[in-house]
């Protein structure tokens, strides 16, 4: 069942569009494939009971057919590794962003909090009003572009989100130490921007790049 009506009412302070909405475009694209084994693969997964958690590269999700399938018809050769994002979460923290796009599709509805870098100051900073919100239902499928902010989605009910997520395979896996990197690498093919009052990943050493107001998206039912 569609739930966006619903969470609209229970979030009337920040407009959440459908993927399938205009506003969606310049963040990326829907794709229509039957995603049905994916999700059925990714809900045999134990589900953290708090908190989320994230894999890089799941071998249940990884070896299915319709991931060599995937990897044909949208990422031009390249390796991509299939993992999954799940549990719980329901406020923005923070937005990270790669060199590649991203494929997410929802095993849980779900809601993305997005922006673009070029909306970043010219001090590398974001003003949390420039962020979006997109609601994917159960089975829907996105390419989110590389140029797009987004992270952990937020749940729309109180049992959790669930997503997967392609990526260029050694995405977002941890950095070679002896190397230099920038202030915002944050992982291999990975810069974030913390929120401000997001004091635990700021004390982690994240860059404090996101101020004003750290988006809550309260889940119904």
């Amino acid at each position: 069942m569609d739930k966006l009506p619903a969470l609209r009412l229970a979030n009337p302070r920040i407009p959440i569009y459908s993927v399938r909405d205009p506003e969606f475009r310049r963040y990326g694209r829907v794709i229509e494939e039957d995603t049905a084994a994916f999700c059925a693969a990714a809900e045999t997964l134990p589900f953290p009971e708090e908190g989320s958690r994230y894999v890089a590269a799941v071998p249940e999700l990884d070896s299915l057919p319709e991931a060599q399938a995937l990897r044909e018809r949208y990422c031009g050769q390249l390796d991509e590794q299939i993992g999954l994002c799940w549990g719980h979460s329901n406020r923005l923290n923070a937005l990270e962003w790669h060199t590649c796009s991203e494929f997410n599709i929802a095993v849980r509805e779900l809601v993305l909090l997005l922006a673009k870098r070029e909306d970043l100051d010219d001090d590398g900073r974001l003003d949390a009003r420039k962020v979006q919100a997109f609601y994917l239902a159960r089975g829907e499928m996105i390419e989110v572009y590389a140029d797009t902010l987004h992270f952990c989605p937020c749940e729309v009910t109180k049992d959790g989100f669930s997503c997967i997520v392609g990526l260029q395979r050694g995405t977002n896996l941890p950095l070679d130490g002896s190397k230099e990197k920038s202030p915002c690498l944050w992982a291999t093919n990975k810069w974030l921007l913390g929120h401000e009052d997001n004091a635990p990943l700021i004390a982690r050493g994240a860059f404090p790049g996101i101020y004003g107001e750290n988006w809550e998206i309260h889940p119904v039912g």
